[in-house]
């Protein structure tokens, strides 16, 4: 770590879950917490709406038949995953964004669009249906790719979108 960078930047900033965490500032003048925490859950559910209408219309444009291999929903999580790993790394590495542009984008309209629950259920579907071997593929396939999704959209991110050349060690 370079001298003049902050002990605490980065995802090492980030409380736990930033979306809910608590200010530890006084609210704004003319602003109290009520109404903070209502604009959080007010844009949460607007993105929410967007996410999960997208969800939907990918399921109506490529439809899954009972019994083969749920790609719409494994495609829907891996994008989604694919999409949080670029937000994450631009909102909390690359630039200062505004307070509720994360629970928008990526609690809400990310959060709306991906659904592991529906993972979930087609795995049931798919071992009620006699299938084990589909679901086991599938369990393992959506949790190895969407992890990996996060993992190389986050790398490219930071190598395409991260300021290089000014730490130490960087030969600058």
């Amino acid at each position: 770590m370079a001298f003049d960078e902050p002990p605490h930047a980065g995802w090492d900033a980030e409380p736990t879950d930033p979306d809910t965490a608590v200010d530890p500032w006084p609210p704004a003048p003319g602003r109290s917490r009520l109404r903070e925490q209502g604009e959080i859950i007010a844009v949460i559910a607007a993105g929410g709406v967007i996410g999960a209408a997208a969800r939907y219309g990918a399921t109506l444009i490529w439809p899954t038949g009972a019994g083969t291999f749920p790609w719409t929903t494994f495609w829907i999580n891996v994008t989604g995953c694919a999409a949080m790993g670029i937000l994450m790394v631009l909102i909390t590495e690359r630039f200062t964004a505004h307070p509720l542009t994360r629970p928008f984008l990526g609690t809400g309209i990310l959060g709306g669009f991906t659904t592991f629950s529906t993972a979930t259920l087609d795995t049931k579907k798919l071992l009620d249906g006699h299938h084990p071997g589909t679901a086991l593929l599938y369990l393992a396939a959506t949790l190895a790719a969407a992890m990996l999704a996060i993992w190389v959209t986050a790398t490219l991110t930071r190598l395409i979108a991260l300021p290089r050349g000014t730490g130490e060690g960087s030969g600058a």
